[in-house]
């Protein structure tokens, strides 16, 4: 990724971060603070032998707000906490025979890592996939786990979408689910929020406020800049983390919330560069790409001369959905509405 904690080959490690507005920027390492290197369009580097996997660090900025990295991998202390260097090459997979499932074989079962088990964690969430097997279920769909403020939340609060929550487990836990899914032909597809970030913890604001645009307006305020100037950081932050998901976590899609909300003038709108570059990244892999989306639009389903998705796979039907909500309930307001 061309931004957060990486580690390098010769066992250092290099911290990037952007933010535009300041001129510098502190980093603390495990407590230790020091300077971050300016290397122009908004971006500040380091590059040490003074951290390894498991250091903990955090970004200073001038007015002394200490933040986490927006693209941290863990945050042990949620939130508000310091952020985790973590190797993504330190787990071995198992699953390398696993390339996926058509879609028309696709039984999809909604799963809250949160409430599935008496644990709520990745690792619990293992002891019932056989139950779902015999149910029928042939791929679960996890709900949001980019990290959100305390212990439960749906999911839809999140602020730093590139660290599992820290309440389900570690990152490891987490590939072992889907390794443990893998190894009962179980598909596992993660719904991710591209629209909006949470209202707590939400350290992006004053890290990089060209991340949001009042050219647009979103059901939770101004929208994310993905057309404006200095858009280029914000458009590669979403597209690097649905490409995080599939390549470092072996998922087999990813389910992108409410898509209608995600504003885009652009000659290429966001959608269709990320299912783009997603598919790229993934040749010989059936990846399911799944759309929420109010308008209903066709468009970005349509398939190839070969008959696979150009972009997206699926669509929910939400019109249905809404149809059998207002049936069953007599609710007509907000999403019910005629």
């Amino acid at each position: 990724m061309p931004f957060g904690a990486e580690l390098q080959a010769d066992g250092k490690v290099r911290f990037r971060l952007w933010a535009p507005p300041h001129r510098e920027i502190q980093i603390e390492l495990d407590g230790e603070a020091g300077a971050m290197q300016p290397v122009g369009e908004g971006w500040h580097e380091l590059v040490t032998d003074h951290a390894r996997a498991g250091t903990r660090y955090r970004f200073v900025l001038p007015d002394g707000l200490r933040v986490p990295d927006p693209a941290s991998r863990y945050q042990p202390q949620d939130v508000h906490g310091p952020s985790e260097v973590v190797d993504p090459a330190a787990y071995v997979w198992r699953d390398a025979g696993w390339n996926g499932r058509l879609w028309e074989e696709a039984v999809v079962y909604e799963l809250h890592i949160g409430a599935f088990t008496p644990e709520g964690t990745f690792r619990a969430a293992i002891g019932k996939l056989d139950h779902l097997v015999a149910l029928g279920v042939t791929a679960i769909e996890i709900m949001p786990i980019g990290d959100f403020p305390g212990r439960r939340n749906w999911g839809y609060d999140g602020v730093l979408p590139y660290a599992p929550d820290s309440s389900y487990g570690r990152p490891k836990e987490l590939k072992a689910l889907i390794e443990a899914a893998h190894a009962r032909r179980l598909m596992v597809l993660l719904d991710v929020v591209y629209n909006h970030f949470g209202p707590e913890g939400a350290y992006i604001h004053p890290i990089a406020p060209q991340t949001f645009t009042d050219r647009h307006k979103t059901p939770w305020g101004t929208a994310i800049n993905f057309d404006g100037p200095e858009s280029g950081p914000v458009r590669e932050f979403i597209i690097h983390n649905a490409l995080y998901w599939i390549e470092e976590f072996h998922l087999d899609g990813l389910r992108l919330d409410a898509v209608h909300a995600i504003l885009d003038d652009s000659p290429k709108h966001l959608l269709e560069e990320l299912a783009e570059r997603v598919r790229a990244a993934a040749p010989g892999r059936h990846i399911h790409l799944i759309l929420e989306n109010e308008e209903n639009r066709a468009k970005h389903l349509m398939r190839g001369e070969n008959g696979e998705p150009l972009w997206y796979t699926a669509q929910w039907n939400d019109d249905v959905h809404h149809v059998l909500h207002v049936a069953a309930s007599g609710e007509t307001k907000g999403y019910y509405a005629d």
